[in-house]
């Protein structure tokens, strides 16, 4: 479905006295509106391909219907994200779910939509139906070398195709693991492993960066060979400076110190961004912000303390992408909310009185410390975040557009109602 200029002009008008009032009454109360509205804008966050269409559990799934059916599709519904909060102006393709028929033409259809091609994305954590060999008991840390070979030629295609479209990093996410105690001897594991990332590493041209992922649990369940930040950074600082660890929100144990994790990490030089979502037990791949919203704005105020230490980009410097999966909502609907809400989160910590902060710590004042935190937290910055998009030509509330439009509706008809995405 197309959005017109003139649908968004006719649901701001609708909107722009209320929101002008709140914008204002805000501005006057905190200091640097504008530079914050300016940082929010230039703020870009990525989309999966994976996600537009409906997720599931081992136990089903629900199709909403009006999936999109390939790869041009899921450009598409990008493309009208970012129409609605001109926030998502980059997609991250995962390998082979989305390999171009034609790298030119799906080039022209991103840049069509004002998109660019953030991370590619491997897959070693499934089989595929031509393939000769099977990951089912891992792929880089396999024990028979035909397998491992087969995982890193997978990597180095993927790298090729991320070349193609313009990208600039590649993620590795490893299922590899263990499910029962004497399974696998973890150093050899470690060791392979190793090796394998050595050969892709070697493949990434000068100007491209290596993320590793981690992941607590699944789907093996007694270990994982690249379980947790720690092993990720022992990797990245084996591989070398163009190797970093990712930080997906979802993959840590319950009640995991994430900012702390993130601090360290910045520090090292050795944050390559995120994978954002949210959880209330495990990896639950839910909305952003929709659990836990306060570790979301203490994540953020590392982040901004830490760039703004190293000189680094905001906007630039780290990987800023959505990882989730909606079961149960509409996923563009979802991927709306995710959005806005990890804007929120970085609009609180561009409120923090940093030097005020540290002066605090370095008093061992714990009292004023949490008050200035939360008085930044508590600060509702909704009225920032809209200006931000209506400075850059979105919607003023994307979510009730989208809805006003009927655009679900319309791509049910274009699409079908049975429609599944690709990967899913």
């Amino acid at each position: 479905m197309l959005l017109e200029k003139y649908h968004l002009d006719s649901h701001n008008e609708q909107l722009l006295a209320t929101h002008k009032k709140q914008f204002h009454f805000l501005s006057e109360s905190i200091n640097d509106a504008d530079r914050i509205v300016q940082l929010l804008s230039e703020f870009q966050v990525a989309i999966p391909s994976w996600a537009l269409g409906t997720g599931g559990t081992r136990f089903g799934r629900f199709s909403g219907g009006g999936e999109p059916r390939n790869l041009e599709e899921k450009i598409e519904d990008v493309g009208l994200l970012h129409k609605l909060n001109q926030s998502s102006g980059a997609i991250s393709l995962h390998i082979p779910w989305d390999i171009p028929e034609n790298t030119a033409a799906t080039k022209a259809l991103a840049a069509q939509h004002g998109l660019k091609f953030d991370a590619v994305n491997s897959n070693t954590f499934q089989d595929q139906p031509d393939q000769e060999q099977s990951y089912k008991f891992g792929s880089l840390q396999h024990v028979d070398p035909a397998v491992r070979r087969q995982a890193i030629d997978h990597n180095i295609e993927v790298i090729r195709q991320g070349i193609a479209l313009g990208s600039k990093s590649l993620t590795v996410w490893l299922s590899d693991g263990s499910c029962f105690p004497g399974q696998l001897n973890f150093r050899r594991a470690f060791q392979r492993t190793l090796e394998s990332l050595k050969e892709i590493y070697a493949a990434l041209p000068e100007d491209w960066k290596m993320f590793v992922e981690y992941k607590a649990f699944e789907p093996n369940f007694y270990s994982m060979t690249v379980g947790d930040w720690g092993q990720s950074l022992l990797y990245a600082n084996k591989l070398g400076p163009k190797a970093y660890t990712l930080v997906d929100l979802g993959h840590h144990l319950p009640n995991a110190n994430i900012e702390q994790i993130v601090s360290l990490l910045l520090s090292e030089g050795k944050l390559a961004g995120f994978h954002f979502n949210d959880s209330k037990y495990g990896d639950d791949d839910l909305t952003v912000g929709s659990i836990n919203p306060y570790q979301l704005f203490l994540i953020f105020n590392e982040l901004v303390e830490g760039m703004d230490a190293r000189g680094m980009n905001h906007a630039n410097d780290l990987g800023w992408m959505i990882d989730a999966s909606h079961n149960v909502k509409d996923p563009l609907e979802d991927l709306l909310q995710s959005v806005e809400a990890i804007q929120i989160a970085y609009a609180q910590a561009l409120l923090v009185d940093s030097k005020k902060l540290v002066a605090a710590q370095d008093n061992n004042d714990v009292v004023s410390a949490q008050e200035i935190l939360q008085n930044a937290y508590r600060t509702d910055v909704r009225p920032l975040v809209a200006e931000a998009r209506l400075r850059s030509g979105g919607a003023l509330q994307p979510v009730e557009l989208f809805r006003s439009l009927g655009v679900r509706q319309s791509l049910i008809k274009n699409r079908g109602q049975k429609t599944v995405a690709t990967g899913l």
